[in-house]
């Protein structure tokens, strides 16, 4: 049986494998990259796709800017174990996203992606006319989606991130484990 549940943890190296599978090592390369660097996916909006007990799918929404004004969600990465793809799994497991993200009562999304593809959620490339990426993009791969209308329309300006910074060990912590592994 499939189930979608929201990432813990414990799908961390199961995820990052999937990632690696399905992406390669280029993935740290891509632009969407540097604003996912050193933060938390946004509060509830990281799920995971499970076929019993293993993990074959991911998506994770980020939080970030959409100019100096408008916030905004980032969708990305999402990705389907090479076993399980052209099942319409990666249809679901965004629909599931974007539903939570509508419950949680954000306004905008906005990828770097597949325009087919994504047209089909009602993405396109005219709300993010006016917004910059901090690097590198084709501009038609650049999409967003007005969750409520206009939410979007104004924004122009570069997309930042915005999200929670993922916490640094402490230092006694690291040395405690260090001190247990020896």
């Amino acid at each position: 049986m499939i189930t979608i549940v929201e990432e813990t943890a414990a799908h961390h190296a199961a995820r990052e494998a999937l990632l690696d599978r399905v992406f390669g090592a280029g993935r740290f390369m891509k632009t969407c990259e540097r604003l996912r660097e050193g933060r938390l996916p946004s509060q509830g909006l990281a799920f995971t796709m499970l076929e019993g007990d293993t993990l074959i799918g991911t998506i994770r929404l980020w939080d970030v800017s959409a100019g100096s004004e408008y916030d905004a969600l980032m969708l990305g990465p999402v990705a389907i174990a090479c076993s399980h793809q052209g099942r319409g799994l990666g249809h679901a497991l965004i629909r599931h996203a974007l539903e939570a993200v509508k419950a949680a009562g954000h306004g905008a999304v906005i990828l770097v992606g597949d325009a087919p593809y994504y047209a089909r959620f009602g993405f396109n490339e005219a709300v993010t006319a006016n917004l910059w990426m901090p690097g590198p993009v084709e501009r038609e791969r650049f999409l967003g989606l007005e969750l409520r209308p206009g939410a979007l329309a104004r924004a122009s300006g570069f997309v930042l991130p915005t999200g929670a910074i993922v916490p640094k060990p402490k230092l006694a912590d690291l040395i405690a484990d260090f001190a247990l592994a020896a």
